[in-house]
């Protein structure tokens, strides 16, 4: 009787699924949250004068925020 075996290192230590693969991708979406939720916090403290005079207005904010997070 012949019985074939699975040798799980190699099948589960792929790039897109190894524990250096999730670290990586752990900390690239932490950093894109701290880029969002900086550049919201810069953005709404800002007076609603400041913004017009950057072109933004105050419900553009969370996209803003957004754009910013998605670009780093």
């Amino acid at each position: 009787m012949a019985t074939a075996t699975i040798d799980q290192r190699t099948t589960y230590n792929t790039e897109a699924f190894g524990l250096t693969a999730i670290t990586a991708r752990l900390k690239a979406a932490v950093a894109r949250n701290r880029v969002y939720r900086q550049t919201q916090r810069e953005l709404s403290l800002l007076n609603d004068r400041d913004l017009a005079d950057l072109g933004i207005a105050r419900g553009m904010i969370n996209e803003i925020a957004r754009g910013a997070a998605r670009a780093v």
